[in-house]
């Protein structure tokens, strides 16, 4: 199958201007994210989709291919199924360009996902968390699954809700928690699809653009790994993976 990596990149931050530039250990953030990318086994192949002319130098310059989409684009998903109309794929995998430890098993492992389950549209992946600061910090998603791993719901709240807890300590002892991490494998057809949809009341109310695919009536198959994810939103972000590459 053809498997297409595409990475959506913005100039512009909040937290942190410019990131896909910040050095990391001799590498721009953005050629790390890429050269990890490189090392899936599955993927055949890896673009940038990117507003910014900079960053799409910086990609150029190591090799890498670059497309420049328009600065208005609202999501990093609507930014993917953009420059997913200009190639030829099966799936397209959502790689985050914040991510530059992304674990290429990671990756493979979502790809998989999609690949056994006939009836998801969408693959992602999931692990168990038993941290309070996880569990209880509106940043990190969290996700409920059925019995097969398809997701139920994401939310920015813990759930499931344990009724009888009377501390966090006994929540978190009370019932299997998982956190989402940002990464998708669409089935190429489905992400144009997507990309067409209205926002649903429930991605407005959590600000999480999965939740449309859920409010359609969609599968996502979720994979539940053992891998961890390290993406970077702020300078003690960036500190934080800086001194993990040098260690």
């Amino acid at each position: 199958m053809n498997i297409i990596a595409i990475i959506p990149s913005r100039y512009a931050s909040t937290r942190l201007p410019a990131k896909p530039l910040a050095d990391i250990c001799g590498m721009s953030m953005i050629r790390r994210v890429v050269e990890q990318t490189r090392l899936s086994s599955l993927i055949t192949d890896v673009i940038v989709a990117t507003d910014d002319r900079r960053i799409a130098d910086e990609v150029e310059s190591f090799g890498g291919k670059a497309v420049m989409t328009p600065e208005d684009i609202q999501s990093g998903s609507d930014r993917i199924a953009l420059v997913a109309r200009s190639v030829t794929a099966d799936i397209v995998v959502n790689v985050q360009g914040d991510e530059p430890l992304i674990d290429p098993q990671l990756i493979d492992e979502t790809i998989q996902g999609l690949l056994n389950n006939p009836d998801a549209v969408v693959s992602t992946a999931v692990k168990r968390t038993t941290s309070h600061f996880e569990i209880f910090n509106a940043n990190v998603v969290k996700a409920v699954l059925d019995n097969k791993n398809r997701a139920l719901y994401f939310s920015r709240s813990p759930i499931p809700h344990v009724r009888d807890a009377k501390s966090d300590e006994a929540w978190v002892g009370g019932t299997i928690l998982y956190k989402h991490f940002g990464i998708y494998a669409y089935r190429a057809d489905f992400l144009q699809h997507f990309a067409s949809l209205p926002p649903t009341p429930l991605e407005l109310s959590e600000k999480l653009e999965q939740l449309r695919i859920l409010e359609n009536g969609y599968t996502i198959q979720c994979v539940i790994t053992q891998h961890e994810s390290f993406p970077v939103d702020t300078v003690d972000d960036l500190e934080k993976v800086r001194r993990r590459i040098k260690s």
